[in-house]
């Protein structure tokens, strides 16, 4: 094709000949990829119905059919549930690996042979006359549009499934007093004798606990990450700034789980030991040591937004400044200090966002209960632990201990997207153009 259009009179084409070519891969590919994904989405129901139609007893097995098609693909991906599954299970099992090794020789011989056909489609009507770069560009502007489209409807969904199943949890407890209440106790009790399951939603102590520990984890990642920024954007030479910065920045690939450990195993420990030795009373899972490690993780993140900042200021502002005789300090306290400080803010707030949704090192080293205090030596807890405690295992959705968690999710979509909506307005706001 690529020969074809090289070979035409120049002055007959409307486009460069790469875009012939980029317009023949797309009308041959782009039919075959739509099989392949279509047939990817639906391939499992298709061949799990194949499978429930040679059981014996499918139609009398209505009601727990949802449980036998759970057995089969656990059997299927699993072969320890394969070996200890029943013969039904078993042979089900065998029957899907079977039609969907034959699927997938189907499958690659159709997009194959859509392949051939459009590519010989396309060398039949592909003329030098047709406005190749034209169509290119309009088929890459709808696929982008797409992703952006995609992009939107996969956040609308979230909220949607999140905002209907927290409207369910607020028809059995009321608004007021999930955000308003003092006491979190979400165990609801299965008898009316039961002791020690109150149901009590308050969730007072959850917020209070999240905001404690990401305002003592600001207060470490705040004047760390912005005093390593400033000292590697300005004063740091090259070669040490080019050491420096990729070894702080590994903090950002540590897995959260890691954090987690050294603040069970090492800090939460050593602040005990302290308070003991200072004769304060030191919980061995405290708010204060979640806290500090989780201050650690963050570094990198304030580091790094603030070190873009600070660097994007001009240098004709540096300049202009130790022209007129000042100091370097002065010129960065004076001069480009204010002028990337509406970046600085923006991403101190996006730095609470995400100290906001961390789960794990809470878990690890602040533990589980939900106290109302204000005392970081004591043990807290968390929004997002508590999400995770109560949708753990196999729930019931239909019990206000597990739709909890959703209007607890509602609740945390709701703070940081205001953190981020914040950060945006200061940063739109207050930034300053330079030419």
């Amino acid at each position: 094709m690529l020969r074809q259009a090289r070979d035409a009179n120049a002055t007959r084409l409307n486009s460069l000949p790469e875009y012939f070519g980029m317009l023949g891969a797309i009308w041959a590919g782009a039919p075959a990829l739509l099989v392949y994904f279509v047939w990817l989405a639906f391939e499992g129901d298709i061949l799990m119905a194949q499978v429930l139609e040679m059981l014996p007893d499918a139609d009398s097995m209505a009601a727990t059919q949802e449980l036998l098609i759970g057995d089969i693909r656990n059997a299927i991906e699993n072969p320890i549930s394969y070996r200890i599954a029943s013969e039904e299970v078993r042979m089900a099992a065998d029957r899907y690996r079977e039609l969907s090794q034959t699927a997938t020789l189907a499958l690659t011989a159709t997009c194959l042979s859509v392949f051939a056909v459009c590519s010989a489609l396309a060398l039949k009507f592909m003329t030098p006359r047709i406005r190749a770069r034209a169509q290119v560009e309009k088929i890459i502007r709808g696929f982008l549009l797409l992703c952006s489209m995609l992009a939107i409807f996969i956040t609308i969904g979230i909220v949607l499934s999140v905002l209907f199943e927290a409207s369910r949890f607020f028809q059995i407890v009321s608004v007021t007093e999930f955000l308003f209440g003092l006491d979190w106790s979400p165990q609801m009790a299965i008898r009316e004798d039961q002791v020690g399951s109150s149901g009590a939603f308050g969730a007072v102590p959850l917020f209070v606990g999240t905001l404690l520990i990401s305002f003592i984890a600001m207060l470490v990642a705040a004047p760390v990450g912005l005093m390593s920024a400033i000292y590697l954007s300005e004063y740091a030479p090259s070669k040490v700034r080019a050491a420096v910065k990729p070894l702080l920045e590994i903090l950002a690939g540590v897995p959260t789980v890691v954090y987690g450990f050294f603040a069970a195993i090492v800090v939460g420990p050593a602040l005990r030991g302290f308070g003991q030795s200072v004769g304060l009373d030191v919980a061995s899972e405290s708010a204060l040591a979640a806290g500090f490690v989780m201050g650690i993780m963050i570094i990198p993140f304030v580091s790094s937004i603030s070190d873009d900042v600070i660097t994007a200021v001009p240098q004709a502002m540096r300049d202009g400044s130790l022209a007129m005789g000042a100091t370097h300090s002065e010129t960065m306290r004076r001069v480009i200090l204010p002028a990337a400080l509406p970046g600085i803010i923006g991403g101190l707030l996006l730095a609470i966002s995400r100290a906001i949704g961390e789960t794990m090192i809470v878990v690890m080293a602040a533990g589980l209960s939900a106290n109302l205090t204000a005392n970081p030596l004591e043990a807290v807890t968390t929004v997002t632990v508590q999400i995770v405690t109560l949708l753990v295992g196999d729930q019931e959705f239909d019990s206000p201990k597990t739709l909890a968690a959703f209007a607890l999710g509602l609740a945390l979509f709701f703070i940081t997207l205001a953190l981020n909506f914040i950060a945006l307005y200061v940063v739109r706001k207050y930034r300053e153009q330079y030419e």
